[in-house]
């Protein structure tokens, strides 16, 4: 019997709930954790490299929060303190250490300026706009947009300084407009000499580039845009840049180059001062115009790539691009410059804190006159690669001076003055006062002297027999005839007869200041003077006797003041000769044009007095001479007194003389020299006998003592 009841299903219904699990055997358990335990171990690694990640990333923000607030506190602060040490900007403008001098001809126009130029204050409104856009175009052209500084400009000059081999602050800056003043300004720092040696130290220290200097440049200038508008900023960077040639600040180079104000610079003038920023001394127009121009014509073109330029102006400007003004090309004034800032008071010229004008005498147009007539000799008469220097002095008979070059070489500034620093021996140039000395005490240019063999015994020396040019004898001659022919036993005996002495005081009191040997040899021109006391000395002689005191300065006034602080320190001072004597003296010396050594520096048209002198052995050729209206001085020789080669006093100095004078009377009509004939002579008796021997002068030449303070 079968059990039928396996097959069949409960008649019960189904749970509603499910049953509880039943739990897994422990076996079952242990076997999956066994399974498992690979894939946990992984999983805690990463939870511990993400956490320890994570830990770090969080230390590391809350250390660089921290750190750059504390940054920001501190160059909040920097920042602060220097904006509050900041004056308003009107105090910024002239930032220079000297004042500048500013000289101007005779007839009121500027030839030359020296010191720390600044033409006045200007500001980024009241300058050409054409400059305030190159200035921007060229140096910053994110200048209206950044807050002081330019990370991508610096950034980019550091990348730049690496590849081209320098140091990452060596060469490019890219500095901002803003950093550019804050240097400028040296970062707040004053001129202290004693701190600094000298002022070019001080430049120096403001101008280091180390990493430390340009962080506070960096806060100076954040202060300087918190502080100033953008128009401030660029105004003091506008008047205190420098412009080379001299010039700070926009107007000062506005005037230097193009004689005109800042305001009205044109594009191209505008584009070559804005160029100078770059390299002021090396790219001056007056160092060198056509690399001046050059770079001038890259600003153009920055500008027109910005947008300040149309197309047509910019071709325009490149075509035709600035040329300097007059008184530009002459750059510093030459010699004549050095001398009156040499002659004036220090504290008024070299050292001057002041803006001082300075009047002068010269004649720009007898300058050039000059400069012409040397460069012409030279180029046509001198063996080329000749070493050989020459000077020229141009004065009137009151010993205003009209133009000099103290060498050959033109428009040159700081350099050695042979004018009026080169002693040199004078030669027969000195004889004109031997014979003023016999004039003045009432001898006639037509006495008569013995030209002879002739000695002295001199003490401590022992014989001195002088010697003619020549070599030859003329015998019996007139005081006119032995100048005429320049014979120096003639001068040697009449400055004997007249005393020495008295030679020596005439000289003197003509004004050759130099220490005039007390041998028989002063006769002969054995001293020595310059060339600019020698000029003056015949220019004494031209106005009828007077001392002169040569001059260059007329007057010194400060800017924007109209009362001069000081006058001219020369002109025609006390009576050395009567005036008929120096008259006649005159009518011997015109003879020496017409009819004696001096014959190549006679002029066409109108008369002509001078001498001729040449020193022993030919180291110095003189000729100094004189017109109605101007006297003139001509010097040459070499620097180191070598003999010059086949050249007197008649030759080269002669013509460098002539086309001197014949370039400076163009248009002047001639005048007669004030001479005077002398009458025939009072006494036919010879004049060489020594001074004790000749009692009849004795009385003469101490009433001539007497009014010239001798004893």
């Amino acid at each position: 019997m079968t059990d039928s009841s396996r097959g069949r299903r409960r008649l019960v219904a189904d749970r509603r709930y499910p049953a509880k699990a039943k739990p897994k055997p422990a076996k079952a358990k242990r076997v999956a954790k066994k399974h498992r335990q690979p894939k946990a171990r992984g999983s805690v690694l990463v939870r511990f490299m993400t956490g320890l990640v994570g830990w770090i990333a969080r230390l590391v923000w809350r250390l660089t929060w921290r750190v750059s607030l504390v940054s920001i506190l501190i160059l909040g602060l920097a920042v602060g303190y220097v904006y509050l040490t900041l004056p308003p900007a009107q105090t910024l403008l002239d930032g220079r250490a000297r004042g500048s001098v500013t000289l101007m001809d005779r007839e009121g126009e500027v030839f030359a300026w020296r010191g720390d130029q600044f033409g006045g204050v200007v500001t980024a409104q009241t300058v050409s706009p054409h400059l305030r856009n190159a200035v921007v175009a060229t140096e910053d052209k994110r200048f209206y947009r950044h807050v002081g500084i330019s990370p991508r400009g610096i950034a980019s000059a550091v990348r730049i300084n690496l590849s081209e081999g320098r140091g990452p602050f060596s060469g490019h800056g890219g500095s901002t407009i803003t950093q550019q003043a804050a240097k400028l300004m040296c970062l707040g720092v004053e001129f202290d000499p004693t701190t600094w040696a000298s002022e070019a130290d001080y430049v120096a220290d403001c101008r280091r580039t180390t990493l430390w200097r340009k962080a506070k440049e960096a806060i100076y200038a954040l202060a300087l845009e918190a502080k100033y508008t953008k128009n401030e900023v660029l105004s003091i960077y506008l008047n205190r840049a420098y412009m080379g040639g001299g010039a700070y600040g926009a107007e000062a180079a506005a005037q230097r180059y193009f004689g005109k104000p800042a305001a009205t610079l044109t594009a191209p003038e505008a584009a070559m001062i804005a160029g100078l920023l770059t390299a002021p001394t090396r790219l001056a127009p007056t160092t060198n115009l056509q690399r001046a121009q050059d770079r001038a014509a890259t600003v153009l073109r920055l500008m027109n790539e910005q947008g300040y330029l149309s197309d047509a102006d910019t071709l325009a400007g490149q075509q035709a691009p600035a040329t300097l003004s007059k008184a530009a090309e002459s750059r510093a004034g030459g010699y004549f410059a050095d001398w009156v800032m040499d002659s004036g008071p220090e504290f008024f010229t070299r050292n001057t804190i002041e803006d001082v004008i300075i009047r002068t005498t010269l004649d720009q147009r007898i300058q050039t006159a000059a400069e012409d007539a040397m460069t012409e000799v030279f180029a046509n008469k001198v063996r080329e690669g000749s070493k050989a220097e020459a000077a020229i002095v141009v004065m009137s008979a009151d010993g205003a001076v009209r133009a000099m070059l103290g060498g050959r070489k033109i428009n040159v500034s700081g350099v050695f003055n042979r004018a009026t620093q080169a002693n040199r021996q004078t030669g027969s140039s000195f004889k004109p006062f031997v014979y003023a000395t016999a004039l003045e005490l009432g001898r006639s240019p037509l006495d008569i002297v013995v030209d002879e063999p002739f000695c002295m015994n001199i003490p401590g020396s022992g014989e001195w027999c002088p010697r003619n040019y020549s070599g030859e004898f003329e015998g019996p001659v007139s005081l006119t005839e032995a100048l005429m022919k320049s014979l120096n036993i003639p001068a040697v005996k009449v400055s004997e007869s007249v005393g020495r002495d008295l030679v020596h005081k005439v000289a003197g009191d003509f004004g050759i200041a130099s220490d005039l040997a007390d041998t028989p040899a002063l006769a002969l021109g054995a001293s020595e003077s310059t060339l600019l006391e020698m000029t003056g000395a015949y220019a004494g002689i031209l106005n009828g006797g007077s001392s002169v005191t040569p001059y260059g300065l007329v007057d010194l006034r400060l800017l924007g003041e109209d009362e001069p602080l000081m006058g001219t320190g020369g002109g025609i001072g006390e009576r050395v000769i009567r005036a008929d004597a120096a008259r006649q003296l005159v009518w011997m010396m015109e003879r020496v044009i017409s009819q004696g050594t001096g014959g190549r520096a006679r002029l066409p048209d109108r008369q002509v007095a001078g001498k001729t002198g040449t020193t022993q052995a030919a180291r110095d050729a003189w000729f100094i001479g004189f017109t109605a209206d101007y006297v003139a001085g001509v010097w040459m020789g070499y620097d180191d007194n070598t003999p010059l080669a086949g050249v007197t006093g008649g030759g080269l100095p002669a013509e460098i003389w002539r086309e001197t004078m014949l370039r400076v009377h163009e248009g002047l009509p001639a005048r007669p020299l004030p001479l005077q004939e002398p009458v025939q002579p009072q006494r036919a008796k010879a004049t060489g006998e020594p001074a004790n021997q000749r009692r009849n002068d004795g009385v003469l030449q101490q009433i001539l003592r007497d009014i010239l303070g001798g004893n």
